[in-house]
């Protein structure tokens, strides 16, 4: 008798251990993690994710750091265009962005999710699709996060941005033979051999000068929701000032690479204008080719971050009826 009761009792402290363990939420992912820091609307839970030196450092202004406020801001206008924003924390694709209106979708895929340890380092990768067709051109933009954890949290150590063509690619080879086939006859001479190379080049300039614009008004949203009384600038070296050292200013919002700061990158020439009233509330962004061999489009785009292009080369004519770029 006292053998059952035991067993009875062995059988019973099982169970509730078991229903006790399986209640116990699974410990949070570096992916999920990632997620929580750049979507969650709980205020704190960037900081939360981000190292303790960091948040240490961090000036105790009261405000979110420039690069969030202005990515959540970026969110809000997605969400007031009809944009369906998803994320998923499990499987090939992080985020993905369906734009029904302009018939457009934009994901941000898992290329590698390498957990060792206390540290896993995330690669992305970003596409942009019209109508069921990539539009990348051959350009790959990928961001890889490295998440450690830290005091049983986290956290995001650090990032790191690249930017390539792959030459081998079919949508660059596809850019690539329109171009060749769009450009003028040649006579059989020795010039003739760069052709390619250079028509490679300025495929190759414009999807970076595309990237660019991109940035740039990504940028002006957080310059803008960082300076309120300021609104939009149009200084682009405004925008800049990493490392140069202080703090986060007017003058340097540290929001973008010194290059692209001082107006001239991978062929093109970048400026800002239309920036009038207190706050600023419009702007333009040009991207023109330094010369006829850095590229062939003129790039445009501004506070509604469509971004266009005139095939003349152009600034002018991008701003006055430039095309939408699919």
């Amino acid at each position: 008798m006292k053998k059952t009761i035991v067993r009875i009792l062995t059988a019973y402290f099982i169970l509730v251990s078991g229903l006790s363990a399986a209640q116990q939420p699974a410990p949070q992912t570096a992916r999920q993690a990632l997620l929580e820091m750049f979507f969650s609307k709980t205020p704190g839970t960037f900081e939360k994710h981000l190292p303790q030196a960091t948040r240490a450092a961090l000036p105790k202004t009261g405000t979110y750091p420039p690069f969030l406020s202005g990515f959540s801001l970026l969110t809000s206008q997605m969400a007031a265009r009809g944009q369906q924003l998803q994320t998923f924390e499990a499987g090939p694709t992080l985020v993905m962005v369906d734009d029904t209106q302009a018939h457009s979708k934009f994901e941000i895929t898992v290329e590698r999710d390498d957990l060792r340890g206390d540290e896993d380092q995330i690669d992305l990768s970003f596409h942009v699709a019209k109508d069921g067709e990539s539009q990348n051109a051959g350009a790959k933009f990928g961001l890889t996060f490295t998440m450690k954890q830290e005091t049983g949290i986290w956290r995001l150590n650090e990032i790191s941005l690249t930017v390539g063509v792959s030459l081998t690619d079919p949508e660059f080879l596809k850019t690539l033979s329109t171009k060749l086939a769009a450009a003028p006859s040649q006579p059989a001479s020795g010039h003739a051999t760069f052709v390619a190379p250079n028509v490679a080049m300025s495929a190759a300039n414009g999807s970076a000068a595309v990237a660019s614009v991109r940035t740039l008004n990504t940028a002006e949203i957080s310059y803008a929701a960082t300076f309120p009384a300021r609104g939009f600038t149009c200084t682009l070296s405004d925008l800049g000032g990493m490392g140069g050292g202080g703090g986060v200013t007017e003058r340097q919002a540290m929001l973008i690479d010194p290059r692209l700061a001082s107006g001239k990158k991978n062929g093109y020439v970048f400026s800002l204008s239309g920036c009038n009233g207190t706050p600023a509330t419009r702007f333009n962004i040009t991207a023109e080719p330094a010369n006829p061999g850095a590229g062939t489009r003129a790039f445009c785009s501004d506070e509604s971050a469509v971004i266009r292009f005139s095939a003349d080369g152009k600034a002018s004519s991008c701003l006055n009826a430039g095309t939408r770029l699919q």
